[in-house]
């Protein structure tokens, strides 16, 4: 007959997981990452539990008439810090963090997903190509 597992030292095994975990977690409010759109017009720094610490938005990116570029802007940056955060905690806690494809799914259902991030330094495939500046997008019309 096999013998039973030890459920006392198993639990001990869970114990030290979950602290191990808990002190990995509390690390990550020191860590920061920093996104980029539009060209470095918008620029985003999260912490690695995911608290927005900064935004920074270039006066040159702020159009009266294409409010909606800005916004997008706004959102793709966010979005791949929130990308490269999870894939701080995933580091951090060895556990694989959050799928980012999930979470952006779920964030999509709140109307915040779905612009991606292009890598940061992008538009995140933005209408008119991200133009960098007022004066290039006025160009294009």
């Amino acid at each position: 007959m096999p013998q039973q597992p030890n459920m006392n030292q198993m639990l001990k095994q869970v114990q030290a997981m979950q602290a191990e975990v808990a002190k990995a977690q509390e690390s990550l409010k020191d860590e920061t990452v920093e996104a980029t759109a539009g060209g470095g017009m918008v620029r985003v720094v999260m912490s690695g539990d995911l608290e927005l610490k900064e935004l920074k938005i270039d006066p040159d990116a702020v159009d009266p008439d294409d409010v909606e570029m800005l916004q997008d802007m706004v959102m793709a940056a966010i979005n791949e810090a929130m990308r490269q955060a999870m894939d701080l905690q995933g580091k951090a806690t060895g556990m694989g963090g959050v799928d980012a494809s999930a979470a952006m799914d779920a964030l999509g259902g709140l109307g915040l997903g779905g612009l991606g991030g292009g890598g940061g330094g992008g538009a995140g495939g933005l209408p008119g190509g991200g133009a960098p500046n007022r004066a290039a997008r006025r160009k294009q019309r």
